[in-house]
């Protein structure tokens, strides 16, 4: 444990107070937690079998990023804590120690908050009403702002009477009003900022504001102390309000997964007879066949096993367009069923689902918190306490050295001790405490819901900054999916390689297809695929023998005779060789001669095609920031991939023959040259460079658990599309983070330059301070609808007319 964290002993004092402030608590290690009407002591220890142990606690009750913090160090106060997180974005506890459940209930309770066993969903109805409407049915939920509600309510209609000429006989009657206002709606902010001090010794804004109003009453002020109350109240609501809008939008990413699924279930006897039953998705198990109806939501991960459909995976692909599926297709649990009823296959539990994957990985994003946030922490650590001092020199100093009046005379200007309440006031750090994770955790939440999975701010700002991109060529600039373009067969009378049908050509398909069973290398499906699509497949049985050479081709036998297909320097050196080949290695693309014993047959040529987006992706990226560096890294030869960055433009540099450990080297090389950089590529192949580099960047994490695993973004479609979006929205946040630090600093600014002189009242800086943290707040949730405003990668695109083809190390 650490020596700070057995100092509670030193505040014996304090707790006797607390105990004052509620009859019914008792004084303990601890302290108190209420619960309901009532309090309990509760004693802390460690868990059962006397272990550090890890835990995991959903709070609610917090409106800013300033109660985030207010309850971690509460926490690591407890005795037995080893570690604890508190994210105000996600609402959750996470922690580690020999602390017993109970007493972090008490010291989370005790500082004003409370532990719910899930996440309070109803904060913010998912069809609510927004603007004031829905702000004030959010307020009339909770009883301290419906009480807030109602004495606004009343200072609004004893307002006549503070103006009116008879506002010296009513003065008693509108004091008292001011005193009870005070009491009733200032007992809790009181109460909070009483018990941070003592539970976690930090100044909190509850604090502040406590501060201001007894000096405000003590100087007679009680109309402005009432007003800074009420205004406080409804501002801290209106930041709930904003906060539990951000969170609903990653909370409706779990609530895409319907909660009930049709199971089929056949007779052990009579599998021709089928029963339908209800049961939870959670129920749910690997094996289980589920019956979707047209238009319902997938309840699971599958496999389809019946029945053709289209479904809308926009939920987790950010695609808006359906796609076709038929059987032995793949579908993801949120997605929705088309017009087809469909029977699927289930192929891991609930917790393992893709949108479950999403939302947990999303969760733990918002979590982590990105450097600025870091440095907003580190400077509120000091910034408080910084300016309670000022508040004081600026009270006291005057009166003392210059003469100057303490107390605001008779119609005079404003008092020096005045003047200090006012800079307490207005120089609370809420508005900037929370400008920067209302903005990041925004942009996150945007991003997931377009398919773009970026793993906390820090990534985000990562994305923003890096001016190298690297590309992975094959399966991420290409398809990755090699197809037949080229066959000429030495018995074609036709000249020159052709891709229109004669025996053949179709007999060299066949031929070539018999041994190419036996090989698993994606230039082995490219011919199996045109021997499929030519119905050619079942021509010739599968060769026997086969015997794969590493890097240049297959051998096998058919019908006793030796069948080779492969790379020229598999083939002892002939004229007809030369004749054959002579010109063809330098085009694009594999050449795959096939040969029978010692007679060449002829060749097919398989080639890698450019993805249709690529050029008007790399456009787009261009249009972001002109001064962006892309590096080509393939496994491929450099004839090869300059021929693709001669096809795709605005690529700056090829670097080629790679293996997968050479490209994570040529990353480094990269960041001590550029800086950060960020790498792209399919998220298996290229683990290593996506795993070592600054930001690895992998598309298709729809079909790869891989990818989400390894990659600090994920492009959840099978295209680079998505990765403009990824940059504009990166770079829009980290020019909202500076538009909000601006702002909120601005206006305080503005407003301290009238405190110090006596020209800002009370109310104008707890008016201040509010607007600044609703427009600091609002404008970073502007995120949640941000789009890319460039050229369209998904517009009108360059034809792609060269490939390429992956070696085997690419």
């Amino acid at each position: 444990m650490h020596a700070g964290r057995g100092g509670l002993r030193k505040w014996t004092f304090f707790h006797a107070i607390c105990a004052n402030l509620d009859p019914s608590s008792r004084l303990g290690g601890l302290g108190f937690a209420e619960h309901g009407e009532h309090a309990r002591f509760v004693t802390a220890g460690p868990s059962s079998d006397g272990a550090p142990r890890e835990f995991v606690f959903h709070v609610a009750g917090m409106d800013c990023a300033s109660c985030a913090r207010t309850i971690e160090q509460g926490l690591k106060e407890l005795p037995g804590v080893d570690d604890v997180k508190v994210s105000f974005a996600t609402e959750l506890i996470e922690g580690r120690g020999r602390v017993a459940d109970d007493a972090v209930r008490a010291r989370v309770e005790v500082l004003g908050y409370r532990l719910v066993e899930t996440p309070e969903l109803a904060a913010v109805e998912p069809g609510a009403a927004r603007g004031l409407r829905g702000f004030a049915a959010f307020v009339w939920r909770a009883r301290e702002t419906r009480i807030a509600l109602f004495l606004s309510a009343v200072m609004l209609a004893s307002m006549p009477l503070r103006f009116a000429a008879i506002a010296g006989e009513a003065a008693p009657f509108l004091t008292v009003t001011d005193w009870l206002v005070v009491l009733i709606a200032g007992w809790p902010i009181a109460l909070r900022g009483w018990r941070s001090l003592v539970y976690t010794r930090r100044i909190t804004i509850e604090g502040l504001m406590t501060a201001a109003i007894v000096g405000a009453l003590a100087i007679g002020a009680s109309g402005e102390a009432a007003a800074v109350v009420l205004l406080f109240t409804l501002g801290e609501a209106l930041e709930g309000y904003s906060a539990a809008r951000s969170r609903r939008s990653l909370r409706h990413l779990l609530e895409l997964r319907p909660p009930r699924a049709t199971v089929i279930r056949e007779h052990a006897t009579d599998r021709a007879h089928r029963d339908y039953i209800e049961m939870d998705v959670a129920e749910l198990a690997a094996g289980d066949h589920v019956l979707v109806k047209a238009g319902e939501r997938v309840p699971a991960d599958g496999r389809i096993l019946a029945g053709t459909t289209s479904i809308d995976e926009s939920a987790i692909t950010g695609e808006p367009l359906p796609s076709h599926r038929t059987i032995g297709d793949e579908v993801f649990a949120g997605t929705i069923n088309g017009q087809g009823t469909i029977e699927v296959a289930v192929t891991c539990s609930a917790e393992n689902f893709t949108i479950s994957q999403i939302a947990k990985l999303v969760e733990r994003a918002q979590a982590q918190r990105s450097p600025a946030e870091d440095f907003i922490d580190r400077f509120a650590g000091w910034y408080t306490p910084a300016v309670v001092a000022i508040a004081v020199v600026v009270a006291a100093l005057p009166p003392l050295v210059f003469g100057r009046p303490f107390l605001t005379p008779a119609g005079g200007v404003p008092g020096w001790l005045y003047r200090g309440l006012t800079l307490l006031i207005v120089a609370c750090p809420c508005a900037l405490i929370i400008s920067i994770p209302v903005t990041v955790v925004s942009a996150l939440t945007r991003l997931a819901g377009l398919g773009v999975l970026v793993k906390g701010g820090a990534k985000l700002n990562a994305l923003a900054k890096a001016r190298v991109l690297a590309f992975d060529k094959t399966g991420t600039l290409t398809h990755g999916r090699p197809r037949l373009t080229a066959i000429r067969s030495t018995l074609c009378s036709h000249p020159g390689a052709r891709m229109d049908r004669c025996e053949p050509c179709d007999d060299l398909v066949a031929v070539a297809a018999s041994v190419e069973r036996g090989s698993s290398h994606p230039l082995a499906h490219a011919v199996l695929e045109a021997a499929a699509e030519r119905q050619l497949l079942h021509r010739y049985q599968t060769a026997t023998g086969i015997v794969s050479h590493a890097g240049r081709g297959v051998t096998g036998t058919l019908d006793g005779h030796r069948i080779t297909v492969g790379h020229p320097d598999l083939f002892a050196p002939s004229a007809e060789l030369r004749a054959l080949t002579a010109g063809k290695r330098a085009e694009p693309g594999s050449l795959m001669l096939v040969g029978k014993d010692d007679r060449l047959l002829g060749y097919i040529r398989v080639e890698d095609r450019l993805r249709a987006e690529t050029p008007a992706v790399l456009d787009a990226l261009k249009s972001i920031d002109p001064h962006y560096r892309f590096v080509m890294l393939t496994g491929d030869r450099r004839e090869v991939g300059e021929k693709i960055a001669a096809s795709v433009g605005h690529i700056d540099e090829v670097r080629a023959g790679l293996k997968p450990q050479h490209k994570l080297a040529a990353v480094r090389e990269l960041e001590r040259a550029y800086g950060t950089v960020a790498m792209i590529g399919d998220g298996i192949n290229d683990a290593p460079a996506l795993a070592g580099a600054h930001l690895g960047i992998a598309m298709g994490g729809a079909g790869s658990h891989q990818a989400i695993d390894v990659a600090d973004i994920v492009l959840m479609r099978d295209d680079l599309e998505q990765l403009p979006v990824a940059v504009a929205i990166g770079r829009k946040t980290q020019r909202l983070v500076r538009e909000n630090v601006t702002l909120s600093l601005g206006l305080k600014l503005a407003v301290l330059a009238l405190a110090i002189p006596g020209l800002a009242t009370l109310w104008m800086a707890v008016l201040a301070d509010v607007g600044a943290t609703v427009l600091v707040t609002l404008n970073g949730m502007r995120m949640l609808r941000a789009s890319f405003d460039g050229p369209a990668p998904g517009g009108e695109r360059r034809p792609a007319s060269v490939s390429s083809t992956p070696s085997p190390d690419s």
